[in-house]
């Protein structure tokens, strides 16, 4: 029996109730200064999981305007920051946690997934 991929993942759809997604105090303040500098502080953080990448997902953020809200996207907010994430995305990032780190090594958003089995050597990829 053949089952087509959008049949899969609305079985794994996750209640808005049901969801958390948590941003440190780092990453808001982060994400205000990008925010403020951009003169983008009304727009919304959508939070992403994209195929591709070495260990098969990669996450993604960026700054979107209202036109880009959905009515079946999880909406959240934290500290000011309005949080978007679609309902594919949503059975990955559940229970993730995003920090920005600032290291004589590295500098970026760096993401605490319970739900990945497997990542790279980057953090930005996993399975």
């Amino acid at each position: 029996m053949k089952t087509d991929e959008n049949s899969v993942k609305s079985k794994n759809l996750i209640s808005k109730e049901d969801f958390s997604l948590i941003l440190t105090a780092k990453a808001i303040n982060k994400l205000k200064e990008i925010m403020k500098e951009e003169k983008k502080q009304d727009n919304y953080l959508r939070a992403n999981v994209l195929a591709g990448g070495c260990s098969g997902y990669t996450y993604d953020l960026e700054l979107v305007d209202k036109k880009n809200v959905t009515e079946s996207d999880i909406k959240l907010e934290q500290q000011g920051i309005k949080v978007l994430v679609d309902n594919e995305s949503a059975e990955f990032l559940n229970g993730i946690s995003i920090d920005f780190i600032d290291t004589l090594n590295e500098s970026g958003f760096k993401f605490n997934n319970p739900n990945a089995t497997k990542s790279c050597g980057c953090g930005k990829s996993f399975s």
